[in-house]
C-alpha cells in the first residue's frame, strides 16, 4: 500500500501538537480494517484487531508533530424530549428493546435514527425529531447491558 501509513496498533495517550481530526460516524468507528483519508491528505491504512471500536478522542497515529485523532461525525439521530419521568422510562425501554445505544443529557434522549425506532416511538405516541448532530454513542450491535 504505497503512500499509506499502516496502523496495526493504537498508540494510546492523548493528542499533543497539531491535531488532525478524522470525523467518523458511529458505524465507521467500528470499521477498523480500511483506508481512511485525513483532511491533510494522509492516508491511514487501519489494520486493527477485529472487535476494536474507535472512540472520539482516540489517537490513531502520531507523526511530524501531528496527532491524527478520531472525532464523531454529524449523523441522523432521533432526539426525544420526554415530557415526564414515565415517558422517559418508556423511551429507554423502547430503545433498549431494539438494542440501541443512547445518549442522555439534560432533558433529551438521543439515539441513532432508524425506521424501526421511529415507528415504535410514533406508535407509542412519543414526540421526537430527527436531527443531524454528533452521536458519541455506539452503533447498533455494540450496546452493553
Amino acid at each position: 500500500m504505497a503512500g499509506v501509513i499502516v496502523i496495526q496498533q493504537l498508540p494510546g495517550g492523548t493528542a499533543d501538537g497539531e491535531v488532525v481530526e478524522i470525523a467518523m460516524s458511529a458505524h465507521d468507528r467500528r470499521r477498523v480494517r480500511r483506508i481512511v483519508e485525513a483532511p491533510d491528505g494522509a492516508r491511514l491504512g487501519l489494520e486493527l484487531a477485529t472487535g476494536t471500536v474507535l472512540v472520539p478522542g482516540q489517537v490513531l497515529h502520531r507523526a511530524g508533530g501531528r496527532a491524527y485523532v478520531v472525532t464523531a461525525a454529524p449523523e441522523d439521530v432521533i432526539v426525544v424530549r420526554p415530557r415526564s419521568l414515565e415517558e422517559a422510562a418508556r423511551v429507554g425501554h423502547l430503545i433498549g428493546n431494539l438494542h440501541r445505544d443512547v445518549e442522555a443529557s439534560g432533558d433529551v434522549v438521543v439515539a441513532l435514527a432508524d425506521a424501526a425506532l421511529a415507528d415504535r416511538l410514533t406508535r407509542a405516541g412519543v414526540p421526537f425529531a430527527i436531527e443531524r448532530r454528533v452521536f458519541r454513542g455506539k452503533a447498533p450491535g455494540e450496546h452493553a447491558h
